[in-house]
């Protein structure tokens, strides 16, 4: 499983998060990602934004509860052996 380097534009936080699972919907990207490689933890979907000038891809995090709700749904479909609370 990879695990990738978030930075948070406003703060310059950095969260390090798994990839679960990736996908293409209606020509966006969407990565569901965690904290944790296994397990319960916490987990986020995030969605690409633009790609930078140096090529990295710029994601920010899923807000809309319509999105989201929507988003897990399909990821649930995707991986058989995972459930969203929200």
């Amino acid at each position: 499983m990879e695990k990738v380097v978030f930075q948070s534009p406003g703060n310059g936080e950095a969260m390090e998060v798994f990839v679960i699972e990736q996908t293409k919907i209606n020509g966006a990207d969407y990565l569901l990602v965690a904290e944790e490689e296994e397990g319960d933890c916490d987990a986020f979907i995030l969605k690409e934004v633009s790609q930078g000038d140096s090529g990295d891809s710029m994601y920010e995090m899923v807000e809309s509860e319509e999105e989201l709700e929507y988003l897990s749904r399909i990821f649930e479909e995707i991986l058989d052996d995972v459930d969203f609370a929200m």
